[in-house]
């Protein structure tokens, strides 16, 4: 079985089908990976992709499970080599954490800079998405690390470790009348317009359950991705925010005030995820036990076999 045309069936998949982007991130011309699909296909004896015309439109049933098994291939594969590298340079190499924006900017900056101290010659990579992208990237082996609040632990393929919990803080301009309730309610707030995360990032679900387990259906004005902006639009007047407690910085978020309601939610539960079969260097297990320091290799190498 050649390497080269599993990366080129995986990349196709990374790209949503689209051949074209696919040989731009492998670097080759789309005539040649195409060829390169077309030999896979020959070799194995059956389609991969359905076709509308000549376009690719999605994984036939046999093509998902060659997707599975390749992905543990390249992974295997990927984990080989860094074996080799591992033994010729233990100071050396790259660490990519894949993660969302809450967590790159409110919670892995000191983490960062411990790390960077440590091992000055490993080259550090932050790629912020979705829940799903970040579950992708590690999958995918694009990304050592994932670190997410959503989403991980219902992905079988990922060895997910709890890392911290976390709760929430409500957000409003200074006097606003909402910061004059004395003891904050779901009710009360029910009472505002709302801007809070986007569906799928840091916690929305709990947000959501916790209203409907009271009947309240609360009007969410705007939804977005990361607190800052959350905050710009609670700035403009477009309702009261909900974030995480991390991400109010009260000498920063000037004009805004904040109160803690982690009595109104359940807390959320910020994990790492490693792609099962991965091979860590001692670096990884070190960012990891910087990031939660219950984490120790053992328990690393734990989660890995289970």
């Amino acid at each position: 079985m050649n390497l080269q045309r599993l990366e080129v069936f995986e990349a196709i998949i990374r790209n949503e089908f689209n051949v074209s982007r696919a040989a731009g991130e492998l670097h080759q011309s789309q005539p040649g990976l195409s060829k390169h699909l077309q030999l896979l296909e020959h070799e194995l004896g059956f389609p991969l992709f359905h076709r509308k015309g000549r376009r690719l439109v999605g994984l036939t049933e046999p093509g998902h499970e060659v997707h599975r098994v390749a992905e543990r291939m390249l992974r295997d594969c990927s984990a080989l080599h860094g074996i080799a590298r591992g033994f010729q340079d233990a100071e050396r190499g790259s660490l990519t954490i894949a993660t969302t924006h809450t967590q790159a900017r409110y919670v892995l900056p000191p983490v960062m800079v411990e790390f960077r101290k440590r091992y000055p010659y490993v080259h550090l990579a932050l790629h912020q998405g979705s829940p799903q992208q970040v579950i992708g990237e590690a999958l995918g082996g694009s990304a050592d690390l994932a670190i997410a609040t959503e989403g991980l632990t219902e992905v079988a393929e990922l060895a997910t470790m709890p890392c911290y919990h976390w709760n929430r803080s409500i957000i409003a301009p200074a006097g606003h009348a909402l910061l004059e309730v004395e003891e904050l309610t779901l009710e009360a707030i029910a009472q505002f317009p709302i801007v809070t995360y986007a569906s799928a990032f840091t916690g929305r679900s709990q947000i959501n359950a916790a209203f409907a387990a009271r009947g309240l259906r609360p009007q969410v004005d705007l939804s977005a991705m990361d607190a800052d902006i959350i905050k710009t639009y609670v700035r403009l007047g477009f309702g009261v925010g909900i974030i995480a407690s991390m991400a109010f910085e009260p000498a920063a978020d000037s004009g805004l005030v904040g109160r803690d309601v982690s009595h109104l939610f359940p807390a959320s539960t910020t994990a790492i995820g490693i792609a099962r079969g991965a091979y860590l260097r001692g670096y990884v297990y070190s960012f990891i036990e910087l990031f939660a320091p219950h984490l120790t290799r053992q328990a690393v190498d734990a989660a890995l076999l289970t």
